[in-house]
């Protein structure tokens, strides 16, 4: 037997924005028959609005240190540079730079409650680059 997942959940003081947020980042949209609301304890987005999914429960305590966990992104349809720009005009912001010369490497960031995660280099970039 094996478990499947259900979701990653992340601990917010909004989770409303974050979930706003990682739907800009990700494409993932809410259910159709559960919309998300500014009101709500958690909100839930997903790839096909079903499972499995990022799910983000308000807390009242803020982020104190760094993720044990954290998404890897890697972008489907631009550069990993040109993905790092659009993550920052959304409200990310970049916390450590891995980005080689001879294009290999990613970039560390975090979202606007300060989660990090990190963006790799696309499909594409990972044939032309060793």
């Amino acid at each position: 037997m094996v478990s499947r997942i259900n979701q990653v959940t992340f601990d917010c003081r909004d989770g409303y924005a974050q979930s706003l947020f990682w739907a800009e980042v990700t494409g993932y949209i809410e259910h159709p028959d559960e919309p998300n609301a500014p009101e709500h304890e958690e909100n839930y987005i997903s790839a096909d609005g079903r499972r499995p999914g990022l799910l983000f429960i308000n807390v009242p305590e803020g982020k104190e240190v760094k993720n044990r966990l954290h998404l890897d992104l890697s972008p489907e349809d631009r550069t990993r540079d040109e993905e790092v720009e659009r993550l920052i005009a959304l409200g990310a912001t970049l916390v450590d730079d891995h980005r080689k010369p001879d294009g290999t490497g990613w970039a560390t960031m975090a979202d606007p409650e300060g989660n990090e995660f990190c963006v790799e280099r696309s499909d594409k970039e990972r044939e032309t680059t060793p």
